[in-house]
């Protein structure tokens, strides 16, 4: 199984899933054009894609959603929440009723030959959800804009092989940021996002002997650095009361620009 971040960031969200058979995306937060660029440096056409994921309808997770439905007749999955918020949402043009399928967290549902299992995340969305991937004995998850976990989050991201999990903002830099203080409330509220810190603390909590690599994503453009991501989850993970070590797996950050390496498990 595979992963790459084709863009990871609050600008805009767009993530690889696939095995030489199925090919997946979670979430087109990016134009329709940027998105094939990317899966062409894959080696891949959105002629190959067998579905898009969801997570919620927050335009960095959904821009490119109509355009790449309406070229490629590309499946939609996701909550009736977010469904329901996808169709309300006017600058994405017709998509076809056809072409969306009703999820629910916890019930996993399969695609070729990956078993997809979404989760409940917390933020402030209709219905949002994160996703599990297993294949074989392989698993991986995606999960950001979780303004908060708790133990049904860490028991859900239990055994991942890779994950892309978010560290979206510095405190610091948020709060002496350019951001309107109702903003910055939402940020750091439960239904918000999660710092470095936070993240760093939950992965300290799911670090396993078969994790290979951690991707840090959905980084803020104003309120963090990639840099500044990366050396406070290694920090909180050193602190953390577990037997591992920040160098025990690989940590990525993920580029909002760029595609990143693709990771096969």
């Amino acid at each position: 199984m595979k992963m790459c971040s084709i863009a990871s960031g609050s600008s805009g969200n767009c993530i690889y899933i696939g095995t030489e058979a199925t090919h997946l995306l979670v979430d087109v937060g990016i134009s329709c054009k940027r998105t094939v660029e990317g899966l062409n440096q894959l080696g891949l056409t959105g002629k190959d894609i067998d579905g898009i994921l969801i997570t919620h309808e927050h335009s960095d997770h959904i821009s490119g959603l109509g355009v790449m439905c309406r070229k490629f007749g590309i499946p939609i999955y996701a909550t009736e929440g977010t469904i329901a918020a996808i169709k309300r949402a006017s600058n994405l043009g017709a998509i076809d009723e056809t072409l969306f399928h009703t999820i629910r967290a916890d019930e996993k549902f399969i695609l070729k030959d990956i078993t997809v299992n979404p989760m409940r995340i917390s933020h402030d969305a209709a219905q949002p959800v994160a996703y599990r991937f297993q294949y074989g004995n392989k698993r991986m998850a995606i999960a950001t804009d979780l303004g908060t976990y708790d133990d049904y989050t860490v028991e859900s991201l239990q055994g991942m092989d890779a994950l892309l999990l978010e560290a979206n903002h510095d405190i610091n830099m948020l709060q002496v940021g350019p951001y309107p203080y109702a903003l910055k409330q939402r940020i750091l509220g439960n239904k918000g996002h999660l710092s470095n810190e936070l993240s760093g603390r939950l992965l300290s909590r799911l670090l396993n002997d078969h994790l290979n690599t951690v991707f840090l994503g959905h980084l803020s453009k104003e309120n963090n650095l990639a840099e500044l991501a990366y050396e406070t989850v290694r920090l909180e993970i050193s602190m953390a009361d577990n037997p591992y070590q920040p160098d025990d797996f690989q940590i990525l950050v993920a580029n909002r620009s760029e595609i990143s390496q693709l990771v096969e498990i």
